[in-house]
């Protein structure tokens, strides 16, 4: 076994679990005691203050200069009482992580002494250096000025001895620069365009609040193997690997018991996030091996994505302490399992209604419906922007897998909504219903057992499923910002209610009875979407071909998604809702080319490298010890002319015979000198073959890359990647694979999957 390889396994056989010291108290005392919540604020602010900032939050009011002093000096005050030195702007760049600058409380005043300081000026605004995030030319190398704005809507926390203040983040000239902006913009626009529909049926509603649960997946090796293979380390998932004997195949990880290790790290993740108000809830095995889900409960949306991108980062601070590293990427094994980020979003008033699940009265089931069958248009208008959002370097790889839903975007709703809305168009296009009709069919809704709506999620394959009053956007990447999808579904559903109040109110205008133009128009939209919805199975090459009739899209790659984004229908759809203007449209759309064309190169390079300074030479040794003893079979048999006869004498003892001449040995005990040299020059061949192959290969790729390099326009850059650099990627990965299994297990430097996959 290669050095390497053998240190990081005796490493990994080494370790026994990090002993985690639980608080002496129930999770309920402790948690949220790092955040500066709504209850701390009461402690710590006056009352002007508080009612401020609370009016802030739940209203979206702007705070005054002189509240903004008081809610820095107690935020100060807060801070420093739990032993906190600095504070930082927390913000959300393009990059896809998350950003800190760390300023210290104090500062010098005169005779060397010095003063904590922080007012309302450092609360409200600070300004990093902009030009190093991506801007998508936004901003110019030379123009450094960026503003970081405080978001109240998103209390402050505590990590270590820093105070973290959630901030949007916007150029010198005020387009955003992050994910957090748009997605409060967006949350603004479902908030007014569905109160306004919710007036139809409940005049108390005044907020709508969009919510979301998500569901992160990720894998865990350990840091040992992460060290030993540069390609995890640079890219996130494995370039190279054979599969093992064992993967997935018979589901014996998923829900199973999770071993010590894994649990004493997620038991220590569970205590960082209660103290940071996270309110995670749920953790199991997933499907492949050393994969594993945790989940919270719902939360507003612009909360919960500022808790998932949180989340991440302290997962991988956590999971160090313990020896572990955590892979966030899509795919990073072939062969088992990706991981997604399942966004379970919905809608919920201020009078405690879930617009999307169904009540016990029919103007709360009429009011479901509307707000259901809009969700469905909403996505069958907007299908080609849903599958531009999840697009990206990592989500390529497992979009249409097995675990993973189709690049085909498609809705699932289950049997018994499907017949109610068939019901429903069928009752309104045969004439004006009767109020008893309506009634019925608004009774039906309200009687289906919510056991039964759950039960929807059952379709694995679908990538937007209605659950029982959700809808689970499954498509998202593990790895995601979940703001850019969260984006997207509210402000085209902002969008669409928008059309939908404008048509009802037209139909009223018309001397048409409020419900009956409800149902008149809810009619029209159910027989324009029906194609959209699909229950059956996602993954087969029947529902490609059936998705090509419907005309729906199925678009495979991230370059020709992320064209969507530049569409006049999207440009205008972000515009005329004001979540982004297309200078800010258009700077994404270049971001999002080039963060995929760098992963595509980092992964060029990497595989470029680990097989000429790695797998090659590891091969080639193995080839000349099988040359090397060929050789001395050759020797041996010119020279000692007994040779076949001692030969024969040891197989016949082996065969359990006395007359090797009269009878047959079993297969495999009769070869000659001869044929023994002859298979292993056929290994040495296959060797030679398989090395040919990997070299070729791999120049042929860099020849391919040099030229995409040399491509100006973004767009063409990336789609040169896709379609010319990348498809060696398998090529040489299958040669390189075959060299694995064939060579000396002793001589392979790199770990393999049943060492990184099921080492505990």
């Amino acid at each position: 076994m290669a050095i390497q390889r053998f240190r990081a396994l005796e490493e990994v056989l080494s370790r026994t679990p990090v002993h985690v010291e639980l608080p002496a108290k129930t999770v309920s005392d402790f948690f949220g005691e790092n955040v500066f919540n709504k209850e701390t604020m009461k402690k710590w602010l006056s009352d002007e203050a508080y009612k401020s900032v609370k009016a802030a939050i739940e209203q979206g009011t702007k705070i005054d200069r002189s509240i903004a002093d008081d809610v820095a000096s107690s935020m100060k005050a807060w801070a420093m009482s739990k032993g906190v030195s600095h504070y930082t702007h927390w913000f959300q760049p393009l990059t896809g992580t998350t950003a800190e600058k760390h300023d210290a409380f104090a500062q010098n005043i005169e005779d060397g002494k010095a003063l904590e300081r922080f007012d309302g000026d450092q609360l409200v605004q600070q300004e990093p250096d902009a030009s190093s995030f991506p801007s998508g030319g936004i901003r110019s190398t030379f123009e450094a000025r960026g503003y970081t704005a405080w978001d109240p809507t998103s209390p402050a926390f505590i990590i270590g001895q820093t105070l973290c203040i959630p901030t949007i983040f916007v150029s010198y000239t005020g387009e955003a620069l992050d994910y957090k902006t748009p997605l409060l913009k967006a949350l603004h626009a479902i908030d007014k365009a569905a109160v306004d529909v919710c007036q139809y049926f409940d005049k108390n509603v005044t907020k709508v609040s969009a919510t979301l649960g998500w569901e992160q997946e990720y894998f865990l090796i350990d840091s040992a193997f992460y060290n030993a293979r540069p390609d995890i380390a640079f890219t996130g998932r494995a370039l190279f690997g054979h599969a093992g004997a064992k993967g997935q195949q018979l589901e014996d990880h998923y829900f199973g018991s999770i071993p010590e290790r894994v649990l004493a790290y997620i038991r220590e993740l569970e205590i960082e996030c209660y103290k940071l108000g996270i309110p995670v809830k749920t953790r199991h095995n997933e499907v492949a091996p050393n994969q594993f889900e945790l989940a919270p409960v719902f939360e507003e949306a612009n909360l919960a994505v500022d808790h998932n991108s949180l989340l991440m980062d302290i997962m991988e601070k956590v999971a160090r302490r313990h020896n572990f590293r955590v892979l966030l990427h899509e795919k990073p094994f072939a062969g088992v399992n990706g991981s997604g980020k399942h966004n379970n979003w919905s809608l919920s008033t201020n009078t405690g209604k879930n617009l999307l699940g169904p009540g016990k009265t029919p103007k709360t089931n009429l009011m479901f419906l509307s707000f259901f069958v809009n969700t469905i248009k909403a996505v069958h208008d907007n299908a080609d922007l849903m599958r531009a959002v999840i697009a990206s370097a990592g989500n390529e790889h497992r979009l249409g897998a097995n675990e993973a839903p189709p690049a085909i975007v498609s809705v699932f709703i289950g049997s018994q909504l499907t017949k109610i809305l068939a019901e429903l168009e069928k009752k309104v296009k045969s004439g004006k219903m009767t109020p008893e009709e309506k009634t019925d069919l608004k009774l039906n809704i309200g009687k289906i057992p919510s056991i039964l709506l759950d039960n929807t999620d059952r379709n694995r394959t679908s990538p937007f499923a209605f659950t029982g009053n959700k809808f689970e956007f499954r498509a998202v990447g593990s790895s995601a910002n979940c703001a850019a999808a969260m984006t997207v579904v509210n402000t085209i559903m902002a969008d669409q209610l928008v059309k939908f109040k404008k048509d009802v109110d037209g139909k009223m205008e018309k001397g048409i009875e409020k419900d009956e133009a409800i149902f008149q128009i809810l009619h029209d939209y159910i027989s324009a979407t029906k194609k959209i919805l699909f229950e059956g199975n996602g993954y087969s090459e029947d529902w490609v071909k059936e998705a090509k009739k419907r005309g729906l899209s199925n678009i495979k790659t991230t370059p020709e998604a992320l064209k969507v984004l530049m569409r006049k229908e999207v440009v205008k759809l972000f515009e005329q809702n004001n979540i982004m203007s297309e200078r800010e449209q258009h700077a994404r759309y270049e971001i999002q080319l080039e963060t995929y064309m760098k992963k595509i190169q980092i992964e060029s390079r990497m595989i470029g490298e680990m097989a000429i300074a790695s797998i090659i030479p590891s091969a080639m040794k193995y080839q000349t010890s099988l040359m090397e003893n060929v050789v001395l079979m050759k020797e041996v048999t010119t020279y000692t002319p007994s040779l076949k006869g001692e030969m024969k004498s040891q197989k016949a003892v082996l065969a359990g015979m006395d007359d090797i001449e009269s009878q047959q040995l079993p297969s495999g005990r009769g070869a000659s000198a001869g044929d023994l040299v002859s298979s292993q020059m056929e290994t040495i061949q296959e060797i030679s073959e398989h090395i040919s192959a990997v070299k070729n290969n791999v120049y042929k790729m860099i020849e391919a890359r040099k030229k995409a390099n040399s491509l100006e326009d973004a767009q063409e850059k990336a789609t040169a990647y896709c379609e010319h650099v990348k498809p060696y990627f398998d090529e040489i990965r299958y040669h390189a694979d075959k060299l694995e299994f064939v060579v000396d297990d002793e001589l392979w430097a790199l770990p393999k999957y049943r060492e990184m996959l099921f080492t505990r």
